[in-house]
């Protein structure tokens, strides 16, 4: 086939860009465990720009204006990404100070994470707070507004908030009484709640940039842990500075290569307008429009739509979106027509290899359940996604042991190790068709398929049940407010 010049060329510059700066970044960004054990190699244990993973500069205290040693570590967070963890120590004065702050760009979307605190240890959960994150404690009315960037436990908010207001209680109680003995009474609680007393409680924390985290734990509950991404408002967007100037510059990086994609697909298009009617191309073909990018709010986002009829189902939508200013990607699935009355579970017993080859259709709102792997799919995860039983399996095995897993095991204990290695064998196992189980796909929406290989009549393996939503479920779905 004969290329087009100049097309395929930026298309590769493109591609060949992002590769050279996720293969800088692994080299520039190693896990705490090696940076330790790259440490303990060196005589000096410092660190220098020939690769040490610790660097020292020297910089000004503002506390008695001398000079200090800020100490800078690039590290991974497990469960998370890249960031840069920095300690102040000033040997004048003896001020210090720590925080964190993410190394990479603004995330496409914001991010929410909820915990809920159940036992004494979830207090012991790592938390990374952004410096545009607002955490929150819903049961003991606190909400810590967005300041500098930390890397701590939930023990460790509830003792800086117990520690920030006990250091002017001294002076209170001699100058106003009364908010001595309020402040008194809410330090009891906040020390209370950090000494396990006051469990169980919901843990949030919510920013706009997606740069902040929970720590999670393989095998706990569903219920206990939530992340959930969402698009940022306007509003939002001028708060962390993604102004109208960058996204007109966003706009002009990418609007050459939109120019040669549309021209390429001008000639292609006019001939199908020629061939067929507007409702066959719409079934037919591959529809592409252009949009707001989601992420720097270029026009010049590009989105190609294909309407998919699925047997005994019906049709949906696949969605996929690329953004050529800043090389924003998505891939979603969404199902059309009306909101149905109930929703939908669908229970299918996987007793052959072969069922691993049935087409799944997971849409945002599924949540999916198997117990004989202890594994929950909590809605939202993973998206909405088309695909088989046995790819969907395969994706988690992959998120679960390439991101989290190979990243934190240096630094598990034996029996934290075990359980994962256990997990993921089980995982494996499961995917490739050497062990039976149980799918459970629950949909308020009623918008996720596993396919019937018996259609038009019933599969003796699968069992599909209509249920009454809850009105918590309506009221997250927002039909509550429809209805009224």
């Amino acid at each position: 086939m004969e290329k087009r010049p100049g097309t395929d060329n930026n298309e590769t510059d493109f591609k060949r860009q992002k590769m050279t700066e996720e293969e800088n970044k692994q080299e520039s960004f190693s896990t705490v465990g090696n940076a330790v054990n790259q440490l303990g190699t060196e005589k000096s244990g410092k660190a220098d720009t020939e690769g040490h993973p610790v660097q020292e500069i020297e910089s000004l205290c503002m506390n008695c204006q001398d000079n200090g040693t800020t100490r800078l570590l690039m590290t991974r967070i497990p469960y998370f990404r890249e960031v840069i963890i920095m300690s102040f120590f000033c040997p004048h004065c003896g001020f210090k100070n720590s925080e964190i702050q993410p190394a990479g760009v603004i995330q496409d979307k914001g991010s929410k994470h909820v915990l809920q605190l159940d036992d004494t240890k979830d207090l012991n959960r790592q938390v990374v707070k952004s410096e545009t994150a607002t955490c929150k404690f819903a049961e003991l009315d606190i909400e810590i507004p967005p300041k500098k960037g930390q890397l701590t436990t939930v023990e460790g908010l509830l003792s800086q908030i117990h520690d920030d207001l006990s250091s002017d209680q001294p002076v209170r109680m001699h100058v106003d009484p009364e908010g001595y003995e309020k402040i008194q009474s809410f330090l009891k609680k906040v020390g209370d709640a950090r000494d396990g007393k006051l469990l169980p409680l919901t843990f949030t924390v919510d920013d706009p940039t997606g740069n902040s985290w929970i720590e999670f734990v393989p095998g706990e509950p569903s219920h206990k842990w939530s992340h959930v991404d969402y698009f940022r408002t306007k509003q939002q967007n001028v708060a962390l500075g993604i102004s109208q100037e960058q996204v007109e510059e966003a706009a002009q990086s990418g609007r050459q290569i939109q120019t040669i994609n549309t021209n390429r697909n001008a000639s292609t298009a006019e001939k199908i307008q020629q061939e067929a009617s507007e409702i066959e191309n719409f079934h037919g073909e591959v529809q592409t429009f252009t949009a707001s990018c989601p992420s720097c709010s270029s026009p010049d986002c590009q989105t190609n739509m294909k309407p998919v009829n699925i047997p005994h189902f019906k049709e949906v939508l696949i969605f996929s979106t690329v953004c050529h200013a800043c090389g924003y990607k998505s891939n979603e699935v969404k199902t059309g027509g009306a909101i149905p009355e109930k929703g939908r579970r669908v229970t299918l017993k996987v007793d052959d290899p072969d069922d691993l080859s049935r087409d799944i259709l997971k849409s945002e709102s599924c949540g999916m359940h198997i117990p004989e792997l202890n594994l929950d799919l909590t809605p939202g995860t993973l998206g909405g996604r088309f695909t088989t039983l046995e790819g969907i399996l395969r994706q988690v095995h992959e998120e679960l042991h390439g991101k989290v897993f190979s990243e934190q095991h240096d630094s598990m204990d034996a029996t934290s190790k075990n359980n994962w290695n256990n997990f993921l064998a089980r995982l494996q196992s499961a995917f490739e068709g050497n062990m039976q189980f149980t799918v459970i796909m629950e949909d308020p929406l009623a918008a996720s398929y596993i396919q019937n290989v018996f259609a038009p009549d019933p599969d003796p393996n699968m069992t599909i049940e209509d249920y009454d939503r809850t009105n918590e479920q309506n009221e997250d779905l927002g039909l509550n407010d429809m209805n009224a």
